[in-house]
């Protein structure tokens, strides 16, 4: 009776265990959904990793903005073409790092938008936008990655993936985003 007990109590504990490690990227997915509706800067910080999202975005954004510069003709067909595509990535990166802000994230989450890096403020998510236009998508990528896809139901064509990074068995943080989710 006393084995029984025992093993009882420890299939309860690792339960427990595995329950809230499964549970934990939503847990700081709903955390970071909530500061950026309230706009809490402080909250957003503790909850994102800025430097490998900044490093994400800028690896984003020159991918596609190299897929769009082989498309164009006119710059194909211009002598300075290639110029353009060697400082892009420059100019770029600078850009980001100016719009990679706890005001940009919240932004990106009310929004389900990536911040425009050709604008240098990025705008504060706007109080008149109903959140329920938002559609959320939650699911593991990997052991270690957790993605919420938000999509605006106006824009179901555009998605925006932001990615929670693991930081030790049950912390998580924003580490990622993708923008070049297939159909």
């Amino acid at each position: 009776m006393k084995k029984k007990l025992v093993l009882g109590a420890a299939m309860a504990v690792a339960a427990c265990i595995v329950l809230a490690w499964g549970a934990a990227p939503i847990l700081t997915a709903q955390a970071l959904i909530k500061a950026a509706k309230a706009r809490d800067v402080a909250r957003i910080e503790q909850l994102v990793d800025f430097p490998a999202l900044r490093a994400s975005m800028k690896d984003e954004l020159n991918a596609e903005l190299i897929t769009r510069m082989r498309r164009d003709p006119r710059i194909q067909d211009n002598n300075l073409g290639g110029l353009a595509m060697m400082l892009a990535p420059s100019l770029l990166e600078g850009a980001v790092d100016t719009v990679v802000t706890p005001q940009g994230v919240a932004m990106m989450v009310t929004t389900a938008e990536a911040p425009d890096p050709t604008r240098p403020d990025p705008p504060e998510p706007d109080d008149a936008r109903d959140s329920s236009d938002i559609h959320q998508a939650w699911g593991y990528r990997s052991l270690n990655a957790f993605a919420v896809t938000l999509t605006d139901r106006d824009q179901p064509d555009q998605r925006l993936a932001l990615i929670l990074e693991r930081r030790g068995l049950f912390a998580w943080k924003l580490a990622a985003v993708d923008l070049t989710l297939a159909d």
